[in-house]
C-alpha cells in the first residue's frame, strides 16, 4: 500500500535539498553525480539501480508498457520493431513507476543535499517538484558521443545485446532508439525552460562536472 499523495507544493519544499541530474543514456549522469556527491558531502540516489524494484512494485494497471515489454523475448524487444516503436513502448521513457522515485526520495533523510540521477527523470515529470529550476539539468549526447560510449563498452557484445539474435542490428536500433529519446528530452527541456547540456567528444569528464556544479550553484 502506497501512502496518499502529497499536494504539489508539499512535494516542492520536501524536495527542495533535491539536485537532478536526467539525460539520454551513455551522457555521463553516473561518473558526473559521483563527482559532484563525492566533492560537495552529497547523497547520490541512482535511478537506474532501483530499476528492478521499481519494476516489482508499480502497481500493473499502472504500467501497461512495462507488463508489455515483459511479455516479449529478446528479439521482439530489440529487433522487431522500429527504433520509433521501441521509444514509444519502452516503459520508462513514458514515466511508468516515476511516483515511486518520488516516494524513495521523500523517504531519504533531509540532513544533507541529494543528487538524483538518472534517464527516467524526464524534464515534465521534474518540473513540477522543482522550487528552484536550475536545481536540474539534462545532459544531451550527440549520436557521434553516444556511439563511443557503446563501443567502449563492448559494442555489440555488450550487455543484453549479445542475447539477441543479430547484436550488430540490435545495436543499430538501439542507438537510433536512443537519439530520438534525446531528442524528445531536448524539446522538452525547450518547451519547458529547464537547463540542457548537450554532450559531445570534445567534453571531458572534469569540464562537464564543472559545467554542472557551476549551473546548480555549487562552490568548486
Amino acid at each position: 500500500m502506497h501512502p496518499a499523495p502529497l499536494p504539489p507544493d508539499d512535494r516542492r519544499e520536501r524536495l527542495r535539498h533535491v539536485y537532478w541530474i536526467g539525460g539520454g543514456s551513455g551522457a555521463g549522469k553516473s561518473t558526473i553525480a559521483r563527482r559532484l556527491a563525492e566533492r560537495h558531502g552529497m547523497r547520490r540516489y541512482d535511478t537506474d539501480a532501483a530499476m528492478p524494484g521499481h519494476a516489482r512494485r508499480v502497481p500493473a494497471e499502472q504500467a501497461p508498457r512495462l507488463r508489455a515489454f515483459a511479455a516479449m523475448d529478446m528479439d521482439e524487444r530489440w529487433l522487431a520493431r522500429s527504433p520509433r516503436q521501441m521509444l514509444d513502448g519502452f516503459h520508462w521513457f513514458h514515466g511508468e513507476g516515476f511516483d515511486l522515485i518520488v516516494e524513495d526520495l521523500l523517504a531519504l533523510p533531509a540532513d544533507r543535499p541529494v543528487l538524483a540521477e538518472g534517464f527516467r527523470l524526464l524534464p515534465e515529470l521534474v518540473r513540477p517538484l522543482l522550487a528552484d529550476a536550475h536545481r536540474a539539468v539534462w545532459l544531451l549526447p550527440t549520436p557521434r558521443f553516444r556511439a563511443a560510449v557503446f563501443e567502449a563498452r563492448g559494442g555489440s557484445a555488450w550487455g543484453f545485446l549479445a542475447e539477441t539474435s543479430d547484436p550488430r542490428l540490435a545495436l543499430r536500433k538501439l542507438l537510433q532508439r536512443d537519439a530520438l529519446f534525446t531528442d524528445r528530452l531536448a524539446e522538452q527541456t525547450r518547451r519547458l525552460g529547464l537547463p540542457g547540456l548537450r554532450v559531445d567528444s570534445a567534453d571531458t569528464e572534469d569540464g562537464l562536472a564543472r559545467r554542472v556544479g557551476t549551473l546548480f550553484g555549487l562552490a568548486d
